[in-house]
């Protein structure tokens, strides 16, 4: 299994985790395609265990479609990328997610 599915099968074991009838009603993780082209990424936060932790932000720039930004605000996680930067930019939500759990 490459790293893309390794972190697909992860982040959908974190939504499950969250899911207890009333979350996903009105939140969930979203997945979007920008017209630069590329991918916007939001993942709710609010009544999770990451919802008071801030993400310092990371912006990299290599080339015109490799690039990845993410941040937090608003009790979300956001993520824009270039169009073959999705998977880095999950493991990114996950690497941040992970940290300082043991």
């Amino acid at each position: 299994m490459g790293d893309s599915e390794h972190v697909l099968g992860w982040l959908q074991g974190w939504y499950a985790a969250q899911c207890d009838g009333d979350w996903e009603h009105e939140r969930g993780v979203r997945i979007d395609t920008l017209d630069n082209p590329g991918w916007s990424v939001r993942i709710d936060l609010a009544e999770t265990d990451l919802a008071e932790r801030e993400h310092p932000g990371r912006d990299v720039h290599r080339a015109p479609h490799d690039w990845v930004r993410v941040w937090t605000s608003e009790k979300a996680f956001h993520a824009v990328c270039g169009p073959g930067n999705l998977g880095e930019a999950l493991t990114l939500f996950r690497a941040w997610a992970g940290a300082g759990t043991a």
